[in-house]
């Protein structure tokens, strides 16, 4: 028997993802790399993330990835999306090293919605 390859903080985050879905009237981006698809999109009021939100196609690493993602930059500064704590994201959620390409796509996908936001 194998061990579960899936924390308890990836499973909480993968069954209940409260930031999943799409920002009507915010930005968007959608990067496809790697066989994996991540839409983010976030509405910015007064130099703050009002809202974030996310679509993932990928394994429950990236979904929760996701969710981490949104948890952790909704309600801050547009600016903070220039920084991607990669090393945290992976410790948090037990991310097996064969595995870092999905993170480094959600990393992609911030970069380029702080470019969509910042212009």
């Amino acid at each position: 028997m194998s061990a579960d390859p899936y924390n308890s903080e990836v499973r909480a985050l993968f069954a209940a993802p409260v930031h999943a879905g799409v920002v009507a009237d915010g930005k968007a981006v959608l990067v496809d790399d790697q066989g994996i698809r991540v839409e983010l999109a976030a509405r910015p009021e007064n130099g703050q993330l009002s809202i974030m939100r996310f679509r993932a196609w990928g394994c429950p690493h990236l979904v929760a990835a996701a969710e981490w993602v949104c948890c952790h930059y909704e309600g801050g500064p547009v600016s903070a999306l220039e920084n991607f704590p990669t090393a945290r994201i992976m410790e948090d959620l037990a991310v097996p090293t064969e595995k870092t390409g999905r993170i480094l796509v959600l990393e992609d996908a911030i970069q380029s919605l702080g470019c969509s936001l910042s212009h």
